[in-house]
């Protein structure tokens, strides 16, 4: 029973973090202030207009409590794999690819990203778009940039690409809504990845990757190839590691530290096409019944620097192949039946 308090009182303490009301940022605050200073003299933007907008944002204790408790950190692999790997979000990503394949195709050509992959994105972050976020970009950039100090830094400069993100595509800053992390749009971009990585695939002069599938596709697929997909590679292979070398394998660092030959002579094996200095991580993957072994490679890694988690990676590896088998099915299904032989024909 012992083991049952930990988890009651997070609960508490969460439950506590939803009741506390949010509060208006304080511009007096030295933190605030000097934040506004900064800002004014390198973006060139009036202090009067920051301070009148930092005033309107709201710190929520709720979003506090939301990032002390990411799935990716809270779960072994065994029960975050069902949150994604669904017969729902499957179904669904088969329905979206399937409405979208054009912009998909468009965008895989562009950026050598697989549209699986690229769907796989959608359908993890935002459920293909649906689900991005009801809270204010504003009130989530002002709380952790003021009120986390674990990661202030991190986000008072997302706080400053959001506003100038705003100046740029003529958003108004109190009414776009992401994430409890201020990501935003179908592929749940932070603010300065949206300046950065954020494609006009259409060429209409506006990027919205919220509605634009055209441009969700196309920025999903930039951002992995800007951090190094390479095209027509595979991202993940199951191992089996000899019994007797597991006490001195981890599995449990996120780096490409080693390579497909280093892994198999330290008694990973698994099957690859991948020449023996590719470079690859080994993953321990947390089962009911144990640790069961895969084997990274370089795209693998790329997918965590959409989000720096192996289960997310893996989850959206999975998710593509499961997509990617219905859609191959479902074409299946449309070729024309062949023709029977000449012989039954008379």
């Amino acid at each position: 029973m012992r083991a049952a308090v930990p988890y009651l009182l997070m609960l508490l303490s969460l439950a506590y973090a939803g009741t506390q009301p949010a509060y208006a940022i304080d511009t007096r605050r030295s933190e605030v202030d000097s934040f506004i200073d900064e800002v004014a003299a390198k973006d060139d933007i009036s202090k009067w207009k920051l301070r009148r907008l930092l005033h309107a944002a709201k710190s929520q204790p709720a979003i506090i409590a939301a990032m002390d408790r990411p799935a990716e950190k809270a779960k072994p692999w065994y029960e975050y794999r069902p949150i994604f790997l669904t017969e729902k979000r499957i179904n669904e990503g088969t329905d979206f690819w399937l409405a979208h394949r054009q912009e998909l195709d468009r965008a895989s050509v562009r950026s050598g990203v697989a549209p699986e992959y690229l769907a796989a994105i959608v359908g993890v972050e935002t459920y293909y778009g649906r689900l991005t976020g009801n809270y204010r970009v504003l009130d989530a950039l002002s709380t952790l940039a003021f009120d986390y100090p674990p990661r202030a830094k991190f986000f008072r400069d997302e706080l400053e690409q959001f506003i100038l993100l705003s100046r740029d595509l003529n958003l108004d800053p109190l009414a776009v809504k992401g994430s409890y992390a201020g990501a935003m749009g179908a592929p749940q971009f932070m603010p300065s990845n949206y300046r950065k990585f954020a494609v006009d695939a259409n060429a209409d002069g506006h990027i919205d990757l919220w509605n634009n599938w055209s441009d969700v596709c196309a920025s999903v697929g930039n951002y992995l190839k800007a951090f190094g997909w390479n095209a027509g590679e595979p991202v993940l292979s199951e191992a089996v590691v000899d019994p007797d070398k597991t006490a001195d394998l981890d599995g449990r660092k996120l780096a490409l530290t080693d390579t497909v030959e280093s892994l198999k002579a330290k008694g990973v094996n698994f099957d690859s096409s991948l020449p023996p200095d590719a470079p690859a991580i080994l993953i321990a993957a947390d089962e009911p019944d144990g640790i069961h072994w895969r084997v990274g490679y370089n795209n693998f890694y790329v997918i965590t620097r959409y989000n720096h988690s192996a289960l997310y990676a893996m989850a959206v590896y999975e998710l593509a192949v499961a997509v990617k088998q219905r859609i191959l099915l479902h074409d299946a299904a449309l070729l024309p039946a062949e023709a029977p032989p000449l012989s039954s024909q008379r």
